[in-house]
């Protein structure tokens, strides 16, 4: 059971003021600045400084958030888990899982992830939770799911992961739209007469793309860049949070769009969209398994991405 204090450095490194944080504990004021003092006399630092506008974290302050707060989360599991023992002292079940998955990942992979795990775990609880990379950080650092299973960037010195596959990220367009494509780039060649294939051929179409923060567009963001190019230098942007309507516009001629192959294997398989991938684009980015770094149940994590991987 973690002490009282450390929940007080939580909510006021939270909300940067101790008044706030007091409000929200139910404590007061001077009651919480002492909780405060009291630890920064146990680790021998300074945990916040005033500002003008109030108070800011220090560095260790901001390392002992990141540890804190995964100690606090799986204290929150660790209830969950002697409560269900509690109630039920024969139950032999395991702990529920909560995780959270991108999108891609939701609705291309982890049907056939959780079919195999609920029919090998028959008495499985479950709890998906589908958004964004930077929707499921949020939710992982705020406990409400266990691990996630994203596409995107995040940052390795706050979490722990295991790879889960490694996909190919493709640019796709309707057959109609692919051949147009090709005969553009036929008729741009390099200096030595040969048929050039880039990216940059491609910046005449519109670009139909998934939302700020998802981990689709996050890839394609930074490979352009790698290039000195921008998503804003295609001929136009259309923004969908959706895949599937995603899909449906570019089937359509709308556009074209770059994404995992894993979720077009269908479409392109049934010849209803094409592979425009340019020569200079060849990309391949991991899905991984993610949480909260130094949490008591990372072993738990690591063994189910293991079992996850031999079904890939």
């Amino acid at each position: 059971m973690l002490d009282y204090r450390t929940h007080t450095f939580l909510e006021v490194y939270r909300q940067r003021s101790f008044t706030r944080a007091a409000e929200n504990l139910l404590i007061t004021q001077p009651a919480a600045s002492q909780h405060i003092r009291q630890i920064e006399t146990h680790y021998g630092c300074t945990l916040f400084v005033k500002t003008g506008r109030g108070i800011e974290p220090t560095a260790a302050a901001d390392l002992l958030y990141q540890r804190l707060l995964t100690m606090e989360n799986d204290e929150a599991r660790l209830a969950i888990e002697a409560g269900a023992l509690a109630a039920e002292p024969s139950n032999t079940r395991e702990a529920p899982l909560r995780l959270g998955c991108t999108r891609t990942i939701a609705d291309y992979t982890a049907p056939r992830l959780m079919a195999a795990h609920l029919s090998t775990h028959p008495q499985a609880e479950v709890a998906l939770l589908t958004g964004n990379t930077r929707e499921l950080v949020r939710s992982l650092e705020e406990g409400t799911i266990d691990f996630a299973l994203v596409e995107g960037f995040f940052d390795r010195q706050r979490f722990d992961f295991e790879t889960l596959s490694r996909e190919r990220y493709i640019a796709v367009a309707s057959p109609k739209e692919a051949k147009r494509c090709a005969f553009d780039r036929r008729t741009r060649t390099d200096e030595a007469g040969r048929a050039a294939a880039s990216v940059r051929d491609l910046l005449g179409e519109r670009l139909i793309l998934r939302e700020a923060g998802s981990g689709t567009r996050e890839i394609l963001e930074k490979h352009l860049a790698a290039r000195d190019l921008a998503v804003t230098d295609f001929a136009g942007i259309v923004e969908i949070e959706s895949i599937p309507t995603i899909k449906a516009c570019v089937r359509g001629g709308a556009g074209i769009t770059f994404l995992y192959r894993v979720a077009v294997e269908e479409e392109l398989a049934r010849g209803e969209l094409a592979d425009i991938t340019p020569d200079d684009f060849a990309i391949e980015h991991d899905f991984c398994l993610i949480w909260q770094r130094g949490s008591q149940y990372a072993s738990r994590y690591r063994a189910l991405c293991d079992a996850w991987w031999t079904l890939m």
